[in-house]
């Protein structure tokens, strides 16, 4: 038995227990909410589940399509709701599915390509944040992680020297990545080669922030499930942190425009980031 196999028994039956034992009986997710790092994708996951009819997984960023896909599709499935739950579900309300978040599946070609072969007509979810605010987040997260001893500059200016050395997918895998992130054009185009627009759904953090209910009433209806009022849409993860730099603030909106407006113009969709 290769270590593979041992490490999906491990994680299915000992770390999984009763929920890795009926694996079998599981349901696979029927939405992912693939990115991106930093734009609230967990608050829109929380968000989505208090509708009646969507049942939510063990926990978020569950990582199965990158980091744990070696454990198997039983150890996976372990973290949804059994078909009998799913059954009940559609009984009370007409509708049920399930879904999860793994903002890190954003920019891995190799992800897409594992989604299309294992769960094809999976909806897929982008939710995405003016890319300045995104990278400042992402920067401040690792200063409080005790992870980041630059400033934001001196941290930008860093991350820009490597990948002008580098290839974009070597610069996004690393820690300080706050930029590259932010790229999201060179990010969404492998999941638009193997899926169709239809088939992902994209929003913003601004407009999930100023019209919560009119934004998820839009994914609502691109999860075919119905309108629903959410009374008190969660905000998870926030923090406090100094304001950026007006000048910074500056250069990076120069510095996004182009990737901003090459984005919109591929998903046929705009979002107002040039402030």
């Amino acid at each position: 038995m290769n270590k593979n196999k041992i490490r999906g028994y491990y994680h299915r039956y000992f770390k999984r227990g009763v929920s890795g034992i009926t694996a079998s009986s599981r349901v696979l997710p029927d939405f992912i909410i693939i990115g991106t790092v930093r734009s609230g994708s967990t608050s829109l996951y929380y968000n989505i589940c208090e509708h009646p009819s969507v049942s939510e997984a063990a926990y978020d960023e569950i990582g199965y399509f990158d980091s744990n896909y070696h454990l198997g599709e039983n150890w996976y499935r372990s973290m949804f709701p059994t078909q009998k739950i799913m059954n009940k579900i559609r009984e009370d309300t007409g509708y049920s599915i399930t879904g999860e978040d793994t903002p890190f599946y954003f920019w891995k070609k190799e992800v897409a390509e594992r989604i299309l072969s294992d769960m094809p007509e999976t909806k897929l979810i982008v939710i995405l944040r003016n890319p300045v605010d995104r990278a400042y987040s992402n920067y401040n997260l690792a200063v409080r992680k005790n992870n980041e001893k630059l400033t934001f500059e001196e941290a930008i200016d860093e991350e820009m020297e490597f990948l002008s050395k580098n290839s974009f997918r070597e610069t996004v895998d690393r820690f300080r990545s706050y930029l590259t992130k932010g790229m999201y054009v060179n990010q969404i185009k492998p999941w638009l080669d193997v899926f169709s627009r239809e088939q992902l759904h994209f929003l913003s953090t601004e407009q999930m922030k100023n019209e919560p209910c009119e934004t998820l009433d839009l994914v609502f209806k691109f999860l075919s499930v119905p309108s629903y009022n959410i009374k008190n849409p969660q905000e998870r993860k926030l923090a406090n942190y100094k304001q950026m730099n007006e000048n910074t603030r500056e250069q990076l909106i120069k510095y996004y425009k182009s990737y901003n407006e090459e984005f919109f113009g591929i998903i046929n969709q705009k979002f107002e980031w040039d402030k």
